[in-house]
């Protein structure tokens, strides 16, 4: 059929790889633009120091150290190996150790040549793995609805996706999860296509879909979530199928097959529980998604839930630090949905109620639903509000493309001018991604460190209050600005440790400040805990200054 394919006077053998290689570059050179102009992030040095086989434990606390002190871990270190980066990640992280490992062997293939590890090294594997998404957006694409034009459209919108620029640009695991959730879908379609003819999965599928699933889980803990939403969809066929035979289909043997891949895949999460539940870090690493919600907080929710949604295919500059490019592009992203929400509502009606296509787009619509259900319900209900992380929609974001793939073929047919204009609408948001005009990063030490050079002419303290590796990845970007700058003033910082009592961050800065000369300027940056007496001594800074992303600070001159 015309419509499930290119048309045919340019469906030569050539044409396809042809059209995929230039998604494949675009994708391509969308990731590695600009790929180290944004500072690195209290994430990504977690990626760093633990990728290097390195610790955060030998950072000094409660005293005054100096900014190369800081940088200590980020230094690349001969003597350690893989058994490094796992043990360092397993005692003091809460993610698994596969992302990790694979970096850690991906940049030793970098020579060192600095004192500190190369951001170009580590955010590279992740922008290489972004774009293996999109030949692989095609394939899954092709598999699951036999359709080569859906596959390339897939692929394009894999290739310009905001978010998905976003993601292959962070030096952490996120695009490596969405090659396994891709890979465990497609075990899915060919699941669901043996329901529905009734025949057994092979047992090449049985060992390729465990494998993929310990995989996933092996990146990423949330990519149970994934395996979770696919278990929703493989219930709602057998009740629909139960309900069109008149009996329970639970016990038939394709089922069976089906539950050996429960069972494997559910080894292969246990085998991490162990050391998921005796963290002693895990807690507090997790502390910012959990939530007490008052008043209008509950809606907090449903907002963050549908900036992600939109953002997987347009994100104007909203972030911008003119208010009028602001206003501009909200309206631009509003008439923009306005238009193109009912022309992809109505390619997914056509593909949900075409015989060939019926049972793929319940499949990828399922997952979808079942994922944001589950996050839903972890928000409301268990208080984990998981949608305060955009990135965290991973794993549901490939069945999102494939989607929009399959919605914009019919469109394909009628107006090609449509299905350009929202491609074209992806490709200018990617651009908005690369420019850090959207999806900017959470800390910006880099917008920091001019308001401290213009403020302070005198020895500078930098505390803050520590409790967990977060707060040194806060302070490692401070330091890197200042190891890259041109800044002349003497600068320290100090990591006032506390675990549950403010007071003794308190404490720490008090006699840490007896000990420091003067003049001194005090920079009490994310510093949360009572102002020691010492500090009263010192002049607030009357004028206020800029707000800065990630950084909360007040500066006080001790003469």
């Amino acid at each position: 059929m015309r419509l499930y394919n290119w048309p045919s006077t340019v469906s030569a053998r050539w044409f396809h790889p042809l059209v995929l290689l230039v998604w494949f570059i675009i994708g391509l050179g969308l990731r590695f633009t600009n790929l180290t102009a944004k500072p690195p992030w209290t994430d990504e040095f977690a990626t760093l120091v633990f990728s290097l086989g390195n610790s955060f434990l030998p950072v000094p606390l409660d005293q005054a150290i100096a900014p190369d002190i800081l940088l200590q871990s980020l230094q690349p270190n001969l003597a350690s190996g893989v058994g490094d980066v796992i043990h360092h990640l397993m005692t003091e992280d809460n993610h698994p150790p596969l992302y990790f490992v694979l970096v850690h062997l991906w940049m030793k293939l970098f020579p060192n040549e600095g004192e500190l590890v190369s951001l170009f090294a580590a955010r590279s594997f992740p922008a290489l793995l972004g774009a293996v998404l999109i030949p692989l957006s095609y394939i899954l694409g092709n598999l699951a609805f036999r359709s080569t034009l859906v596959a390339q459209l897939a692929a394009a919108m894999m290739a310009a996706s905001p978010y998905a620029v976003y993601l292959g640009q962070e030096a952490r695991h996120y695009t490596l999860a969405m090659i396994w959730v891709i890979a465990s879908l497609s075990c899915l379609v060919i699941a669901t296509r043996h329901i529905q003819n009734r025949t057994p999965l092979s047992l090449w599928v049985i060992i390729s879909w465990v494998g993929v699933n310990g995989l996933g889980i092996a990146t990423h803990y949330f990519f149970v979530l994934t395996l979770c939403a696919e278990a929703l969809v493989l219930i709602f066929l057998a009740w629909q199928q139960s309900t069109q035979a008149k009996t329970l289909v639970f016990f038939s043997s394709v089922w069976w097959r089906i539950y050996a891949v429960a069972i494997g895949t559910a080894i292969s999460c246990l085998v991490w529980l162990p050391g998921f539940l005796q963290n002693r870090y895990r807690s507090s690493l997790t502390e910012w998604i959990r939530s007490d919600r008052v008043g209008l907080e509950w809606l907090n929710p449903i907002f963050q839930a549908f900036a992600a949604w939109v953002t997987m295919i347009m994100l104007l500059p909203v972030e911008s630090p003119q208010l009028a490019i602001v206003i501009v592009s909200g309206l631009g992203m509003l008439m923009f949905a306005i238009w193109a929400t009912p022309i992809l509502l109505r390619g997914w009606k056509f593909q949900l109620y075409q015989p060939q296509t019926n049972l793929e787009t319940q499949v990828f619509t399922g997952v979808i639903l079942g994922a944001i259900a589950l996050f839903f319900i972890l928000s409301y209900i268990f208080g984990i509000d998981i949608t305060r992380g955009a990135r965290y929609n991973f794993v549901y974001f490939p069945a999102v493309i494939i989607l929009v793939g399959a919605s914009l073929a019919p469109c394909w047919q009628t107006s090609k001018k449509a299905v350009t204009i929202i491609w074209l609408m992806g490709l200018v948001s990617a651009v908005t991604v690369i420019c850090n005009l959207g999806y900017q990063k959470y800390y910006r030490p880099d917008l920091l460190l001019p308001i401290i050079q213009q403020n302070s002419q005198v020895p500078v303290l930098i505390a803050t209050t520590h409790k967990t590796l977060v707060q040194t990845g806060e302070m490692m970007g401070i330091a890197r600005e200042l190891k890259f700058s041109d800044l002349q003033t003497t600068t320290q910082f100090l990591l006032a440790h506390q675990e549950k009592d403010p007071n003794t961050s308190t404490i720490t800065l008090e006699n840490t400040l007896k000990q420091l000369p003067r003049p001194l300027d005090l920079w009490l940056v994310n510093f949360y805990a009572p102002i020691p007496v010492e500090v009263n001594k010192c002049l607030p800074e009357s004028q206020s200054s800029a707000a800065v992303n990630g950084y909360e600070y007040k500066i006080y001159h001790c003469l």
